[in-house]
């Protein structure tokens, strides 16, 4: 990352103010700033953040609900809608999941979820009759280490292998020769090796099925998918059959428990082994998919002499939903950041009506998605309604709205991430206007590429930022309700939401209103 000196801070800062138009320096932006109320922010919020949008998951009754009171509020603005004549961008969402499963080897039958499971995202529909079983010790075969040479024709047989990879007598990892496992340990990579050999699926032995309380964890997450983007789905040509989990038990009742504990300590102990088979395998697996829509919410304001250069202020609206019969409110994740787009869109829109609209237009774009993966704001990038080239920055909102255990004792902070990234311009506007009109200290902690939460590439402004447009991410830190139920309305500090939701505002007033579009003139993405 580039040194950014207190020198050239205020020069850029000075260079920022005398770039201004009349126009925009005698534009009262503080007027319409204070428009911007914690009264209004929490009237917002206790909808947003209530029992009716039942947590905002993406692709649910709630985060319709909440899209509809989103848009409704942009369309009393007077804002345009963005999509395509439409306030809603609608992407899709697929969910799978394992219907029907079977599994039997000789007279013994096995229960799907107990004695077995399958990643039901990467599984494909199965029906094999009369099969051979065969053990390949951790079903690795690379240069110098081959589990599989001795076992002949595989076409159509099944494989049981062991978890991880072999162990040296020095306690490292044979294949990696350190502690940490190699890529030859990954379920993927033993999949991928069992099907080029010509298997019809792969058994993993894991001890983790034998745990009660893991699989009671592990069974539905693996059995049934949360929504993902359709798009996303990735075409390949190669194999690779399906991988079930199964169960130490169940490995004994396949082999025999002797037969079983005698391959694993020849393999475990480097020694060769005579490979067991059993048999006949009957094995059936179904997926059933539901597809549904999630929507990301534009409203527009067009500007004046720079009307075809966009700024985009974003936060996401989505959140856990419903689980266990508990309400994942998201009051602060991201319904504070949702609340702050709607209320800044209002001061603009009472700024415009006094004839002081920007020169630059606006959207204001609540997403779906950032949970479960970026997804509506990458859907947006990958398909934008105005052109990604004329987009100028992306100001993104995720979590405003309480106060962090490292500022307990001094409220008046915001986290500032990215602002630095791409351009060196965004720095000195964002500190000329906090030092102007909110005086928050801006805490750039999280700004470190060395960050080990990695904050910079989890919110919505990073899928801007993979396309060289400049972004500032806006952010309270983590606390103890993050991602729980108890995340809720009335842990909000409202003062501190109206402080941050304003330096948006007043940091979005001068990139709007500024003679120059801003600066790319960085790349540290």
């Amino acid at each position: 990352m580039r040194t950014f000196t207190l020198l050239t801070s205020l020069l850029a800062a000075s260079t920022c103010a005398c770039a201004q138009t009349p126009t925009a320096s005698k534009s009262g932006a503080d007027t319409y700033g204070k428009s911007i109320t914690a009264a209004d922010l929490k009237k917002h919020l206790y909808f947003i953040a209530g029992d009716k949008t039942e947590g905002r998951e993406t692709a649910t009754k709630g985060q319709r609900v909440a899209a509809a009171y989103i848009a409704a509020h942009f369309k009393k603005l007077g804002l345009k809608p963005g999509a395509n004549g439409q306030w809603e961008q609608y992407f899709s969402m697929v969910q799978d999941s394992v219907t029907a499963s079977t599994l039997s080897v000789g007279k013994q039958t096995f229960t799907f979820g107990k004695d077995y499971l399958i990643s039901v995202r990467d599984a494909k529909d199965q029906d094999v009759k009369n099969a051979q079983i065969v053990f390949a010790g951790y079903g690795i075969s690379t240069e110098g280490y081959d589990d599989y040479k001795n076992l002949g024709n595989l076409d159509d047989k099944i494989v049981v292998v062991l978890e991880a990879e072999p162990m040296g007598e020095d306690g490292n990892y044979l294949l990696s020769k350190n502690k940490r496992p190699s890529a030859f340990a990954d379920a993927r990579a033993k999949a991928r090796t069992a099907g080029g050999k010509g298997a019809r699926a792969i058994f993993i032995i894991s001890p983790r099925l034998a745990d009660p309380d893991v699989l009671k964890y592990m069974a539905p997450s693996m059995s049934k998918t949360r929504f993902y983007m359709k798009e996303n789905l990735m075409q390949t040509m190669e194999y690779i059959p399906n991988t079930y989990l199964v169960s130490p038990a169940l490995a004994e009742g396949v082999f025999g428990k002797a037969v079983l504990d005698s391959m694993t300590a020849s393999v475990k102990g480097n020694r060769p082994y005579t490979s067991a088979t059993s048999g006949p395998v009957n094995l059936s697996l179904k997926k059933g998919t539901i597809e549904n829509k999630s929507s990301n919410v534009l409203g527009y304001m067009e500007g004046t002499d720079k009307k075809d250069e966009i700024i985009f202020i974003t936060a996401h609206y989505d959140h856990l939903g419903k689980h266990d019969g508990k309400i994942f409110y998201g009051a602060d994740d991201d319904g504070s950041g949702t609340v702050s787009v709607m209320e800044i869109a209002e001061a603009f829109t009472k700024a415009k009506k006094a004839g002081k609209g920007p020169r630059r237009s606006i959207v204001f774009m609540t997403v779906s998605g950032e949970e479960k993966g970026l997804l509506g704001s990458k859907y947006y990038t990958d398909n934008p309604i105005y052109p990604l080239a004329n987009t100028v920055t992306d100001l993104n909102i995720d979590m405003i709205g309480r106060i962090d255990p490292e500022h307990q004792s001094d409220s008046n902070y915001v986290y500032i991430i990215g602002d630095d990234k791409l351009s060196s311009d965004l720095r000195p506007i964002s500190e000329q206007a906090n030092n102007k009109y909110t005086n928050l200290k801006l805490d750039y902690r999280y700004n470190d590429p060395n960050d080990p939460n990695r904050f910079y590439y989890r919110s919505d402004h990073y899928m801007f930022a993979q396309h060289n447009i400049p972004i500032i991410f806006y952010f309270n830190g983590v606390h103890a309700d993050y991602h729980k139920a108890t995340d809720t309305v009335e842990k909000i500090s409202y003062g501190m939401l109206q402080k941050r939701a304003r330096l948006v505002y007043y940091t979005a007033w001068e990139i709007a209103n500024r003679e120059e579009r801003i600066k790319v003139d960085r790349h540290e993405k």
